[in-house]
């Protein structure tokens, strides 16, 4: 579809806006692309499934996914860089680390969801309306 000459593009909420512009939402989307490249992989989605469950060891966690001990080790230290998982020494036994999720990255991935079906639902309904208004 073409524009308009001289048409402005469709107007960006506020709250898109400050994400879009400003050093904190620079690096919000930072984080957000980190745990979404994170996640792209299955068995990290794998263990953040699990982890929603309950905290656990990594030994566990490896035992559940089918992987080795140093591979699941690579894929929670991905995941703790990132923010998403923390670990805790437990016990009497310092080495071994239990894993839980961290709430807050996966907020920040919700927010940006709700911004972008908020801006695709304003668009859509833009085209609606043009559409009706053409129509006529």
């Amino acid at each position: 579809m073409k524009a308009a000459r001289g048409a402005r593009p469709a107007e960006v909420g506020p709250e898109r806006q400050r994400t879009d512009g400003s050093a904190s939402g620079r690096a919000t989307k930072q984080r957000i692309d980190a745990v979404l490249a994170a996640l792209a992989d299955p068995q990290r989605r794998r263990a953040v499934d699990l982890l929603s469950e309950r905290p656990r060891p990594a030994g566990e966690l490896a035992a559940s996914l089918g992987v080795s001990a140093p591979a699941m080790s690579r894929h929670l230290r991905t995941l703790r860089e990132i923010g998403l998982v923390e670990e805790r020494h437990d016990g009497l036994d310092a080495r071994i680390r239990v894993y839980s999720l961290r709430p807050q990255p996966m907020a920040d991935l919700k927010k940006w969801l709700e911004d972008t079906e908020a801006l695709w639902s304003r668009q859509l309904l833009a085209l609606k309306a043009h559409i009706e208004k053409r129509k006529r």
